[in-house]
Parts: C-alpha cells; structure tokens; sequence
C-alpha cells in the first residue's frame, strides 16, 4: 500500500509546488492529472514532470487521463496521444472514464461501444507495459457495483482494471458490499471523505475508511491510495489529510 495524491487537488499550483507539498506530506507517488500538469500532446512537458517527479525520489502512479470510452471521436484527444504521453511521463497506468452516461440511461449498443473501445485501448497500452484503470464516477458505466461489475466482465481484460471510492450519499454497508462485489478488479484508490453538502477532513471519517482499506487491501496486492481534493482546497488541510492517511497505513499494516 503506496500513499500519493492526485495532481488535481491542487491545480492552480504548478508541478514543482505539488512536489514540494507530497514531499512534506512524506507520500510516496503523484497520479499527474491530464487536464492542467501533463497535457495530452505535450510529451516534453510530461517528460520534464517525470524527471522532476523521479529526482525528488517520488513515483509516478498514473496517469490521469479524461478520456472516455467508447467516444474516441469526441474526446479531445485520441488515446495514441495520451499514451504516448503517458509513456513519456513514466506512467504504469492510464486513468480513464467508463463513457459518458449512468447505467440507466446506457442501452445494449452504447455499452458494446464502451467496452469495444476498452479492449482496443487495453490491447495498444499493455504493448507498452501500461494498464487501464477506469475511475468509479458519476455520469459513466461505473456509477453502481452492479453496472461496473457487468463493465468488467464484458470487457474480460487483463489489462483493464477499475479504481474505488466511496459514492457519495452511500451508508459504509453499501459501500462495504460494493468492495466485496468488485474485489477482484479494484487496483488504486481515491481517498476523500465528504457528505453530499460538504469536504471534511479525511480524520472524520477514519473509523469507516479502515473498514474500506481492511477489505482492499485483504488481498495483499500492491496498490496506491492517492489523497484526491481536500477541504477548502487548501495545502493546510491537505497536511492533516496526509497525516491521517499515514495512521490508516499503520492500522492496516500492523
């Protein structure tokens, strides 16, 4: 179990000040986020981030990228050039979305697409050694344990896998039952703890989130858990954040 952060937590502050802050917060890796720090198509951006990443002794988790599948026309960017900045930035995972619709509004043509999609982008990245990982996120395929178990299943890949993070508006039963259904694909973890009204600091919530990484975590597979937003947006309450993640490590691992 490896502790970084997500770049997009803070994204008006530049790559050299989120390494900065990960190295206070003694994290081990930073998933770069492709919409502001590692821009598609920007291989020597991406290239500078990775020596800079790797000269502060930090890894690189991932890339997060913003495409969705099954809509290689309308995403910004086709997914040859996100990988080829992945590969560029050193990044042993490409981050993407499950489409762009929830379960309920998707018919049987709409996931073939997505799913069609996966399987091309999964065959291409693991040529280049790096695996696939859908985000669970509204307004997809992997809004509910049931469609993004189905989504897994369908695509059959090995080089695809599913991140996990708590749905919002869930009770720690539900979210409990959703690790225990998606086990066998959950690989990194976004860590946050928030209501539907507001963020609140991750020590709030760390009774529940030793419950959630006990059942990650029970299948000894190396994974991250990437600290992802923090109240207010502000480095102060990303510290204690990032102190509170280092107890929960300790928990789990003693």
């Amino acid at each position: 179990m490896k502790l970084g952060l997500c770049s997009i937590t803070f994204r008006d502050r530049t790559p050299e000040q989120i390494i900065d802050v990960a190295k206070q917060a003694d994290l081990d890796a930073i998933e770069w986020g492709g919409d502001i720090h590692v821009p598609p198509g920007e291989v020597m951006t991406a290239k500078h981030v990775r020596q800079m990443t790797e000269a502060n002794g930090l890894t690189i988790s991932s890339y997060g990228s913003y495409y969705r599948a099954g809509f290689a026309s309308e995403n910004n960017h086709d997914f040859l050039t996100i990988l080829d900045t992945a590969v560029a930035l050193g990044a042993p995972s490409i981050r993407i979305w499950a489409g762009m619709y929830d379960p309920e509004d998707a018919s049987p043509q709409y996931r073939s697409k997505v799913v069609t999609d996966t399987k091309r982008m999964a065959d291409i990245a693991q040529q280049k050694n790096i695996a696939i990982h859908f985000e669970s996120h509204g307004g997809t395929l992997t809004r509910t344990k049931a469609s993004a178990r189905q989504l897994m299943e369908d695509v059959s890949h090995p080089n695809v896998f599913l991140y996990w993070q708590p749905a919002i508006g869930e009770s720690v039963k539900q979210r409990l039952v959703t690790i225990d259904e998606l086990h066998p694909w959950i690989s990194n973890v976004h860590i946050f703890h928030w209501t539907e009204e507001e963020r609140l600091p991750l020590s709030n919530g760390m009774k529940e989130w030793k419950q959630y990484l006990r059942a990650i975590e029970s299948d000894g597979k190396e994974r991250y858990v990437l600290l992802e937003f923090v109240k207010n947006d502000d480095v102060k309450h990303f510290m204690q954040d990032a102190a509170t993640l280092h107890k929960l490590k300790a928990a789990i691992e003693s």
